[in-house]
């Protein structure tokens, strides 16, 4: 049958959308352009002392994982270095531009990475410069670190390996000690560097736990903007985190206290909150000193603070501040104020069974000690403080908990879990409550 002209110009028409989508899905990357380890089209290509040129992210892997060959021809890597290889990133440049019809996008020339040579060369004209007292040239090699990090987390990781974090901790001390407001800028710079920074080696902690750095970090989280107020406060945390020893050193720091509980009261970022609430974590530990800092955090009003966020709190704030609610009531003072509001206990057993596995457990281990230390009898019906007793068992306390040891947990958890399901059983049956024997017959096989 012969077509006619029109049917044949139809049948063109039908055709070239196909053809068009089937020239997209053809379209693929030249192999001489793939890196031989990802088999992706490289965006930093660099080569060895081998002649190979792979992607330098998929070589520098390879290496960090400890193997000492050229992944292609087998031989033992003489050297490590690693040689941008600039004719073939510009070809893959040209070839992306020859295809972006296709939707291929065009690889941005990358940054040559920074070296260790760099790093402490840098760090040597920072040392000079403080011991110069040369605040302005400082800043500007402050600012040359800070923007290095930023390109890459190779960068960070040659930054922090080659003892950046020890010179500017030297520096952050030695520039505390004259005038902060006269040193801010350098001063801020310098703490929004150290948050990547950690851990920094033992002289660098030394210098950054130095009661003048200590100062100036109080100083940054009572008087510093937002973003120098968040930054002083992860710093502070790291630093706790790494040694107890820095507590001591808090201890006599006017404005302390008051700086970190601020910053959960009126939170600036949920980071800033998280990291407040780790550096209190790490104050109120147990231990003699530590002992004696949580009744001021309870006389700055934390307890209830903390039950606030608890409400619509997410699973880290949550995590974190029931964390410090239970070194809280290790404490006489930090169990009366707890006692006192009427929101704890209902808070407490929601958050059972509905965060995380390490929130049920600290939500036990605050409501054990609660009902511990509440000398709560239950032939005793006028006790004042055994109403905590009474509401928890009012807001379903005893099947939740029932629950909880149903689906497991720790075993001092497990323990904790027994005694308060024994007490609010007996309340129970005080109180004239039991209505069903089947939860007490587990319970009973429990023990």
């Amino acid at each position: 049958m012969i077509l006619s002209w029109r049917s044949r110009r139809n049948l063109k028409k039908n055709k070239i959308p196909s053809q068009e989508i089937n020239s997209d899905m053809e379209i693929s990357n030249p192999r001489h352009f793939c890196c031989p380890i990802s088999l992706d089209l490289m965006k930093d290509p660099v080569t060895l002392s081998t002649g190979i040129t792979y992607d330098r992210e998929s070589i520098e892997k390879w290496i960090e994982e400890g193997n000492l060959t050229c992944p292609v021809t087998k031989q033992v890597l003489a050297s490590y270095d690693q040689i941008p290889n600039h004719s073939i990133r510009k070809m893959i440049q040209d070839w992306c531009v020859e295809n972006r019809s296709y939707g291929v996008e065009r690889i941005p020339t990358p940054r040559v990475p920074v070296t260790p040579y760099d790093v402490s060369e840098t760090c040597k004209r920072v040392n000079d410069a403080t011991r110069r007292g040369e605040q302005k040239k400082c800043r500007e090699l402050v600012r040359k670190i800070k923007n290095w990090g930023k390109e890459s987390e190779r960068n960070k990781k040659c930054i922090v390996e080659n003892g950046a974090g020890c010179v500017l901790s030297a520096c952050f001390e030695s520039f505390a000690s004259v005038s902060v407001g006269r040193d801010e800028d350098l001063l801020g710079e310098i703490l929004s560097v150290l948050v990547w920074m950690f851990p920094l080696g033992e002289e660098g902690q030394s210098k950054l736990g130095s009661v003048r750095s200590l100062n100036c970090l109080v100083w940054f989280l009572e008087s510093g903007d937002l973003s120098a107020r968040q930054n002083a406060a992860l710093v502070l945390k790291n630093l706790l985190a790494l040694d107890q020893k820095h507590v001591s050193a808090l201890v006599g720091i006017e404005g302390v206290f008051a700086a970190l509980v601020k910053l959960i009261k009126e939170p600036i970022c949920p980071t800033a909150t998280k990291a407040s609430l780790m550096a209190i974590f790490y104050m109120t530990s147990p231990s003699s000193l530590n002992e004696k800092m949580i009744p001021m955090f309870v006389e700055m009003g934390l307890v209830s603070v903390i039950i606030e966020i608890l409400v619509d709190g997410d699973k880290s704030i949550c995590e974190k501040a029931l964390g410090v609610l239970d070194h809280i009531c290790d404490c006489k003072e930090g169990r009366e104020k707890a006692y006192e509001n009427a929101l704890i206990v209902a808070v407490l057993i929601k958050k059972i069974l509905k965060v995380s596995g390490l929130a049920s457990e600290l939500s036990v281990s605050i409501l054990w000690k609660l009902f511990k230390n509440s000398q709560y009898r239950p032939e005793d019906d006028d006790d004042a403080e055994g109403g905590v007793v009474v509401e928890a068992l009012q807001v379903g306390a005893f099947q939740k908990l029932l629950v909880l040891l149903q689906v497991g947990c720790g075993e001092s958890t497990k323990e904790k879990l027994k005694e308060l399901l024994k007490l609010l059983n007996l309340c129970r049956v005080r109180l004239d409550c039991f209505d069903s024997t089947a939860d007490f017959k587990y319970l009973k096989r429990s023990y």
